[in-house]
């Protein structure tokens, strides 16, 4: 629960920080450095984090979890988390209110900017995923999957970037809200990250 609290008190500050101040003048060359760059690829990336993609895998594993008794909590607490920082991630960007970027590519969303609810999904949902798959890896292939979904999920922070779609302290923001939720929610279910690694011993 302490990482949870000092990744929530980064998210909050940060937040505060952006909202007074703007991108600061380092970060910010980044962010225009990697605009651009592999812009197609990224907007087939960040497709991923749409609401009709999410909702066909939140179907998935919910069958998934009626099928497979051993793997019914881990997909529950999945889900929850993908929730959580869907919904947690809408209420920080209406309560920061941080315009977009101007400097956009393919796409101009509208929506506020901090934080990039992309990356709050992709730590809470996509990391956690790699994780459990890592934990739970009896196989090559299960290592190999585990090592696909991390990369996934620095992906979808690296189209948020590459699209202009958000700033890198959006991002940043993101995957701390992340990390909190989750953190959080380990603590509420205790255990439950490490149930893999105990039924494999």
């Amino acid at each position: 629960m302490l990482i949870a609290a000092c990744c929530f008190a980064a998210f909050i500050l940060l937040g505060i920080t952006v909202h007074r101040y703007g991108e600061p003048s380092a970060i910010w060359a980044f962010d225009r450095a990697i605009v651009g760059h592999g812009a197609i690829v990224a907007w087939w990336v960040t497709q991923i984090c749409r609401a009709y993609v999410l909702a066909s895998l939140a179907l998935a594993l919910a069958v998934a979890a009626v099928l497979w008794r051993k793997w019914r909590a881990r997909i529950i607490f999945s889900l929850v988390m993908l929730l959580l920082a869907w919904r947690v991630a809408d209420f920080f960007q209406h309560l920061f209110a941080r315009p977009r970027r101007l400097d956009w590519v393919i796409y101009h969303e509208r929506s506020f900017s901090y934080p990039s609810s992309h990356a709050a999904i992709a730590v809470a949902f996509f990391a956690l995923w790699a994780w459990l798959l890592w934990a739970d890896a009896a196989s090559r292939s299960r290592r190999a999957a585990a090592a696909l979904v991390a990369a996934l999920a620095l992906a979808l922070c690296w189209s948020r970037l590459a699209l202009g779609a958000h700033y890198a302290t959006d991002v940043a923001g993101g995957a701390l809200l992340g990390a909190a939720l989750l953190g959080a929610g380990a603590a509420v279910w205790p255990g439950i990250t490490g149930e893999a690694r105990k039924e494999r011993a």
